[in-house]
């Protein structure tokens, strides 16, 4: 009998609540934002997850959390490395600059996220600087092969960011995050602000990253079909929360929450013929205001009786494909 394979990463329960202060010369806080509440996945090592949802759902919320780039308000992230585990979201700050090696992001605008006073290879060859991880001849030596890997040429490493068409700077970008053989790399809309033609370059980019790093990967996405291509598994975030976690394909083909139907029915296709077979109106809930029960039900047609009062929590079926829905507990045909 074999033993299940550990987890690079386990999220518990991880929450980031912002507060809602009050307008006027005295201050007083008036409400929070629950932008993420009670995340909880596994991630392995060499996998992709994916996590999809409408813009203000809290994604990159959740995907700052995980890496301590933003203070989380509760739970955990146990990273489970060669020698030992840490939990991220309790470690002391001080803590922090060691793990940094080994886990990085990928931002979405290539535009803003680079220094345009800094040159590439300084641009680079900046966190080897700050950990003291190569200096002199091997600091250069690096800096180059990373280029080459990401499909640059060395020679432009004494450019200036502006030199750049959008698909190059988010080169200059994943070589800066991968500069130090990270283990874990949170990808941020990384395609999103490119041109199609691009965003497939880069995306398989990535893939072919992953496979000759061995990097383990949190792919934060709107577009579905890129999810598609590139995750093995995707996390469906709405108001907050997951609402569905399943294989890729799994997931596209049969969806189960009434959230991720609607997501994938507003995927373009280009039959002129085919319309939307699952459409829902209204905006995403208000995260500091939050519906009673499920934070989905105003917008859901297939809401019944307990959705408004009863928030259903995320729990796995028996084939190990998690939904937060009490539609799954009703009998068939229902």
């Amino acid at each position: 009998m074999t033993s299940a394979p550990t987890p690079l990463l386990e999220v518990r329960d991880l929450c980031k609540h912002f507060p809602v202060f009050s307008q006027g010369f005295v201050k007083k806080r008036v409400g929070t934002v629950k932008a993420a509440e009670s995340i909880s996945f596994d991630l392995y090592p060499g996998e992709t997850l994916g996590l999809v949802g409408e813009s203000g759902s809290g994604k990159t919320t959740t995907g700052r959390a995980i890496l301590r780039a933003i203070q989380p308000t509760s739970g955990s992230a146990r990273f489970h490395f060669e020698d030992g585990t840490v939990d991220v979201a309790t470690l002391p700050e001080r803590n922090l600059k060691p793990l940094r090696t080994r886990m990085q992001m990928i931002f979405q605008d290539p535009f803003s996220s680079l220094n345009p006073r800094m040159t590439v290879k300084d641009i680079v060859a900046e966190p080897l600087v700050i950990h003291r991880l190569a200096r002199g001849s091997e600091l250069d030596d690096r800096v180059d092969d990373m280029l080459r890997k990401v499909g640059l040429m060395p020679e432009h490493r004494n450019r200036y960011p502006h030199a750049f068409s959008g698909g190059q700077r988010q080169r200059i970008g994943i070589a800066r995050a991968l500069i130090m053989r990270p283990s874990f790399v949170v990808a941020d809309e990384a395609v999103s602000a490119l041109d199609v033609s691009v965003q497939a370059q880069v995306i398989n980019l990535l893939h072919d990253l992953q496979q000759e790093l061995g990097l383990t990967y949190l792919f934060i996405a709107h577009d579905l079909s890129v999810v598609r291509h590139i995750c093995d598994r995707v996390a469906v975030m709405y108001a907050g929360r997951i609402v569905e976690l399943a294989p890729c394909e799994e997931l596209f083909s049969e969806p189960r929450h009434p959230y991720t139907r609607a997501l994938l029915s507003a995927v373009p296709n280009p039959d002129p013929d085919t319309r939307m077979a699952f459409d829902i109106g209204g905006e995403v809930a208000d995260p500091g205001n939050l519906p009673s029960g499920c934070a989905f039900h105003p917008r859901c047609p297939d809401c019944f009786e307990p959705c408004p009062e009863v928030r259903p929590e995320l729990d796995p079926d028996d084939q190990g494909r998690w939904t937060a829905c009490h539609l799954r507990h009703m009998p068939e045909g229902y």
